[in-house]
């Protein structure tokens, strides 16, 4: 422990900077209890009070050493979670939903500071995790739950822009491996429920009736997940910040009226401008199978030519890249050079999805009978709007007024809507709505799917590609590195 008149110069002006560079940290981000730290940090640069390196007195060696090495990972994790909190993340490209803009297994550089860093929601978290340790382990905290907020940024969201988000739906999923990854409404308990019942004509209800309906349908997919643990496991919920993080691109502003035509965007009556590398599905018939270095020119990966409802359980794509008619997604480039190639190809036309496939769109509870190529129009809450609700278009909000902005909404017998127990025929928004997209248009999971993404979702934007790794080349191979995409600004593909 030192005096005062035994501080160095070098030690006043040391705590000085540190000090300084906190107290501006905590302007920004508003948060005046840290100011409770301040003493320890002037402390740890000066007086030295506390014993902060009590552990290098030790004579043990080995202690010594074991206590170097946690108090060197102690402060790294520290640094690590502030870092990821507040000003930048790794994000991994998993699946090829952006195809082909951003591919499957490139790494991202996203920042927190470009819309603003949001507060810990839920502050208790391992470092470098996002819900689980490797094994499946939970790897945070439920209690405390912190409000959302968040910290001024450089920005907000622009249309088309590349964004990072908690995945919505991700509230509430099933512990099994194989099902954790699925949306639990639309692909898990809507259908399991639909599937345990008998065929009915909705076109012939009632909006209300048709409602009942879809109530029924979940209540009976949920009980069957609960009495079949051993094929589901258990029904948990996550804390908005510990969802899966998604990208996708920004196709509708909060307060914009969104519809597809015939896959191509419209907002507010007007054309959205289509991302250069945009992908749709070609119905291709082979004579021939694709030699591999036209595979390359057309950018096909082998997930490209998997049968999407018959995935191989193994990387061999010989079956799928034979003679026969077959589904490719295709750039409007790629499918252009694929019909110039008449001694491998015999016919090439698009696909067009259909109502069955897309049965279960958002909303899961209401006979819309649109398609992912013809969907809408869905007008996109903003904070502070003000929307008349009724039983025709309460499907497409309840979960923002139930889940995202806490209410209690119930639906009486009679087809009265109540919100906190009050009659409600509007509804005020607390907060904005962005409606997100991905590039390989029939192949994607997202808001046609899940619906709208809300504000305290948002984690960042992506800078820059930092690396990319081909999932289809072994280590060792060359292109497993895909050096020509390396440090590649993100807002060229905006």
């Amino acid at each position: 422990m030192k005096k005062f008149e035994e501080v160095t110069k070098k030690q006043w002006i040391k705590a000085g900077i540190y000090l300084a560079l906190y107290i501006l940290f905590l302007i920004w981000v508003r948060s005046w209890l840290g100011i409770l730290v301040i003493p320890f940090i002037f402390d740890a640069c000066t007086t030295r009070i506390i014993k902060w390196d009590w552990w290098k007195q030790l004579k043990n060696k080995t202690l010594y050493q074991i206590m170097g090495w946690v108090d060197a990972i102690v402060f790294a994790l520290v640094a690590v979670y502030f870092v990821n909190i507040y000003l930048f993340q790794n994000y991994a490209i998993p699946s090829s939903s952006l195809e082909k803009s951003l591919l499957v297994g490139d790494h991202l550089y996203v920042s927190k500071v470009a819309y603003g860093p949001r507060k810990p929601m839920t502050p208790l978290t391992m470092p470098l995790t996002q819900n689980q340790f490797p094994g499946g382990a939970k790897s945070y905290i439920e209690k405390p739950q912190w409000p959302y907020e968040r910290v001024k940024g450089f920005g907000k969201i622009k249309l088309n822009e590349i964004v990072v988000f908690n995945y919505p739906a991700g509230d509430t999923l099933v512990t099994n491996p194989k099902w954790s990854s699925a949306d639990y409404y639309g692909m898990i308990v809507y259908p399991l429920g639909k599937s345990r019942c008998k065929e009915i004509n909705l076109d012939s209800l009632s909006t209300l009736e048709q409602r009942r309906v879809y109530d029924f349908y979940y209540k009976v997919g949920r009980q069957e997940i609960l009495q079949n643990e051993q094929i589901f496991g258990k029904i948990i919920s996550r804390p908005v910040d510990r969802r899966e993080n998604y990208v996708k691109r920004c196709v509708g502003l909060p307060g914009q009226t969104l519809e597809i035509k015939d896959g191509i965007i419209y907002l507010d009556g007007v054309m959205n401008k289509q991302p250069d590398a945009v992908q749709t599905n070609y119905i291709v018939t082979l004579k021939h199978s694709i030699p591999a270095n036209l595979r390359k020119e057309l950018r096909l990966s082998q997930e490209d030519l998997y049968d999407k409802n018959n995935p191989p359980q193994n990387k061999d794509i010989t079956k799928e890249n034979s003679p026969g008619v077959r589904i490719f997604p295709l750039t409007p480039q790629a499918a252009g050079l694929l019909a110039t190639k008449t001694d491998i190809v015999s016919e090439i036309k698009p696909y067009n999805s259909s109502v069955q496939e897309s049965e279960w769109l958002f909303p899961q509870n209401k006979n819309t009978k649109w398609t992912v190529d013809d969907y809408g129009p869905i007008w996109i809450p903003a904070k502070g709007a003000t929307l008349d609700i009724n039983l025709e278009n309460l499907p497409f909000y309840e979960r923002i007024i139930k889940i995202y902005e806490g209410n209690d909404l119930e639906v009486k017998h009679d087809g009265t809507i109540l919100i906190n127990g009050q009659k409600a025929s509007s509804y005020t928004f607390k907060m904005d709505y962005y409606w997100m997209m991905g590039d390989n248009r029939q192949n994607s999971a997202d808001s046609r799917f899940w619906g709208f993404v809300p504000e305290d979702h948002i984690v960042g934007r992506p800078v820059f590609i930092w690396l990319s790794l081909d999932k289809d080349k072994n280590w060792g191979q060359k292109g497993k590195i895909r050096w020509n995409r390396m440090f590649r600004a993100v807002k060229k593909y905006n």
